[in-house]
């Protein structure tokens, strides 16, 4: 294990067993919801993931060590601190190097599961291509991380801030399988519909498991993006969403926000132009991703098993 990695020991554990473990970004505690429902959804997730028997391991910098699994009080650090920085990929080294607290990513949190041995990750949304990329070539490194670390992704689509035709494009090109979990239809985060397919189809998390596993098995070295619709009774209609979302791209124009503070903003003006619909539904899509992230990683721990005794 790398030195700059450290594991809590229900997790080292966990991975030494080779039980099911399932790994949690932080920015959306961070930099996604306000305080204290973050720190109130963090939990909740990790208590929804312990309940299938499966260990949590929710993923942060702090103090300049990567955290693979944290305690109630870095929970609630994260939460209530305005001192952690927004860490993708191309962060991690320059905070860690200064020994400052961060936030990760869906990318770096991909990237840092994968150096641990963790291969499922439940999220709310992936980054995506932005709206009116073609002139700023505003484009998530999610995307490129999906195209190149070996982890299966739980989210519930990409964020509806993005513009979901080109993003499916983008993931296409960087060979990504995106999978619509019971659905034919690509979720869009707030809205269980956007009006695009999904390229496949996996009704169990039995499939997703042997997908994940025959694809690894190639050598093909890509990770998986399952996208599990918002529960029906929680979702925000489309076409109520879109008028809010465009109101709150204009609002972020003209304050001339942009780069990565842009997500984070974009979804503080959506909750406050909802009166709270948005964060409500963020949270429950949230539940419903680690619902099913831990079962697909118990039976990704079955296969596993399955293959190794065989062998013997």
């Amino acid at each position: 294990m790398n030195p700059a990695i450290h594991l809590t020991d229900e997790v080292r554990e966990a991975l030494r067993d080779h039980r099911p473990v399932v790994a949690l970004e932080s920015t959306i505690i961070s930099h996604g919801m306000p305080y204290p429902q973050n720190v109130e959804m963090a939990r909740e997730v990790e208590d929804i993931i312990r309940s299938h028997e499966v260990v949590p391991a929710t993923i942060a910098v702090l103090d300049g060590m990567a955290h693979v699994g944290l305690t109630a009080d870095q929970l609630e650090l994260l939460a209530s601190s305005g001192d952690v920085e927004k860490a993708s990929v191309r962060d991690l080294a320059y905070v860690l190097a200064r020994g400052v607290h961060g936030a990760t990513t869906v990318a770096a949190t991909m990237r840092l599961a994968h150096l641990a041995g963790i291969r499922v990750f439940a999220t709310g949304g992936l980054g995506g291509v932005h709206r009116g990329a073609a002139g700023t070539f505003d484009i998530s490194a999610d995307l490129t991380e999906l195209s190149r670390t070996p982890v299966a992704v739980v989210s519930a689509g990409v964020k509806s801030i993005l513009d979901i035709a080109l993003t499916m494009e983008q993931l296409e090109t960087l060979s990504v399988p995106v999978i619509g979990y019971a659905t034919d239809e690509f979720p869009a985060f707030y809205s269980r519909s956007s009006g695009h397919r999904v390229p496949m189809r996996a009704d169990s998390p039995a499939q997703v498991a042997r997908i994940m596993h025959t694809q690894w098995g190639l050598g093909i070295t890509a990770g998986v993006n399952v996208a599990n619709p918002i529960p029906v009774d929680d979702e925000v209609p489309a076409d109520t969403i879109d008028a809010i979302i465009d109101q709150a791209l204009s609002d972020m124009g003209a304050a001339r926000v942009t780069g990565k503070d842009a997500t984070p903003y974009l979804l503080a003006r959506i909750v406050e132009l909802t009166g709270g619909d948005s964060l409500r539904a963020n949270i429950a899509l949230v539940r419903s991703n680690a619902h099913l992230a831990a079962q697909i990683a118990a039976e990704y721990v079955e296969i596993e098993a399955d293959v190794s005794t065989r062998d013997v």
